[in-house]
C-alpha cells in the first residue's frame, strides 16, 4: 500500500451537473479529466499532470432522498476494509454503504462518524503513494472536520484510521483546533474543531492547493460559485478561502 495507510488517497465529487462541474473545477483548480475505462458507468477522473486524484459522479438518488446536497467525499486508505467497517459500527458510527469491491481498484465503504460527518474507508488493490511533506499545487492539501464534539471525533478516528494528535491551536472561547496526522508521519493532514452553532451538521471540508488564491477566488465567483468565508491568512503565512461550487458542494482553496 506504499505510505498510504491512514492517508487521504481519493476524492469524489457527487453532483447533479457533471459537465458544469468539470468546467468549473478545471478553471478554478487547473485540473484535467481522464475517463476511467472498464467501469459499470461513465466515470471521469480528476488529474493533476500525470496523477489522478479523484473523480466525479452523479449524486445518487438514495442520497437525494436522504436530503444530501452535492458534496465531496474523501477516501482514507485502510489495511482491512471489513475490520474497519465493522469497527465503525462498534464505535457508534453509521455504515451507509457496506464493503464494496471495485474490480482491480480496491474495496470501499461509506460511513458516518457518531457526530454525523460522512467519509469513506478504502482498501486499495495496489500501491498508492500520496504526496509527502509540501503538497504540490493542484492536490488537496488540508482536510478539516467541523463537528459537534471534536474530542469524541478524535477518539473515533484514532480507532478507525489510526490518526494521532499533531499540533493544537486555541481558537478562543475554549474551542481548540486539534490537528492530526497519520501514525508515523511527520506532517499534519488537517484539523478538527467544534462547529459554530449556526452550522447545521458536522461535515468534512477539503482544501485544494492553488498557485494564486486571489485568481482562483475570482474565477469561482465568475463561474457561479460563492465565497462563504475569506480569503484570510492562516498560521504559516498562507491564505485560505471557503467556497460553494455552482451546484452547492462545499470546498475550500489554499494558496499564497
Amino acid at each position: 500500500m506504499g505510505n498510504a495507510t491512514g492517508r487521504f488517497v481519493w476524492y469524489d465529487l457527487n453532483t447533479e451537473d457533471l459537465d458544469n462541474a468539470k468546467a468549473f473545477y478545471k478553471s478554478v483548480a487547473g485540473w484535467t479529466t481522464v475517463p476511467f475505462e472498464g467501469g459499470p458507468m461513465p466515470y471521469d477522473m480528476w488529474a493533476v499532470g500525470e496523477n489522478t486524484i479523484g473523480g466525479s459522479m452523479p449524486l445518487a438518488e438514495e442520497a437525494k432522498k436522504m436530503g444530501a446536497p452535492p458534496h465531496w467525499l474523501a477516501y482514507v486508505a485502510v489495511e482491512d476494509i471489513d475490520a474497519t467497517t465493522a469497527r465503525v459500527g462498534e464505535l457508534g458510527g453509521t455504515v451507509f454503504v457496506p464493503p464494496t469491491e471495485i474490480p482491480n481498484v480496491g474495496k470501499f465503504s461509506v460511513i458516518a462518524d457518531p457526530q454525523g460527518a460522512v467519509i469513506a474507508p478504502f482498501q486499495p488493490a495496489g500501491e498508492m503513494n500520496p504526496p509527502q511533506g509540501e503538497i504540490p499545487v493542484g492536490f488537496f492539501s488540508w482536510h478539516e472536520l467541523a463537528t459537534s464534539d471534536w474530542k469524541a471525533a478524535r477518539a473515533f478516528y484514532a480507532e478507525v484510521f489510526g490518526w494521532v494528535d499533531s499540533d493544537a491551536m486555541d481558537m478562543g472561547d475554549g474551542n481548540m483546533y486539534q490537528m492530526y496526522k497519520a501514525d508515523g508521519m511527520e506532517f499534519a493532514l488537517g484539523g478538527m474543531f467544534n462547529k459554530p452553532a449556526e452550522m447545521p451538521v458536522s461535515a468534512w471540508l477539503y482544501y485544494i492547493k492553488v498557485a494564486d488564491l486571489d485568481a482562483a477566488v475570482a474565477t469561482t465567483k465568475e463561474l457561479g460559485g460563492k465565497v462563504v468565508n475569506g480569503p484570510m491568512e492562516v498560521p504559516g503565512g498562507s491564505r485560505v478561502c471557503q467556497c460553494i461550487d455552482p451546484q452547492g458542494a462545499m470546498f475550500a482553496l489554499h494558496g499564497g
